[in-house]
């Protein structure tokens, strides 16, 4: 189940570092505000969902995915638009709710599936 989280993880870094590094290097102005837009209402959000159903299979071990998650988003945000900035931190938070309300969610479909 390591290998499981280590992907997870992985996967974290890529989405929540790696595609706003990209879209602030690689993207002009006008285009780069839309990528940006993208990110924050699109794919952060069902990233937080589907990390969160992921984390519910085995929610004893990957409980802390969407926590982890939702840092490094605010990390993220913070590095690569502005540091310190107060919006980021509610977004933070929403991915934080989405993700862990999915995970519980999951894990709840789950237990009664298997009831």
């Amino acid at each position: 189940m390591k290998s499981k989280f280590m992907g997870w993880l992985i996967g974290s870094f890529a989405v929540i570092l790696l595609l706003p590094w990209a879209s602030v290097t690689f993207a002009k102005s006008d285009a780069g505000m839309m990528v940006t837009l993208l990110l924050f209402f699109v794919i952060d959000p069902v990233y937080s969902i589907t990390l969160g159903i992921f984390a519910g299979i085995n929610i004893k071990e990957m409980w802390s995915l969407p926590i982890i998650a939702a840092i490094l988003f605010l990390l993220g945000t913070w590095i690569f638009f502005a540091p310190g900035e107060g919006a980021f931190v509610i977004y933070s938070g929403v991915y934080l709710v989405i993700g862990i309300v999915s995970m519980l969610l999951s894990s709840r479909l789950r237990a009664r599936k298997q009831q």
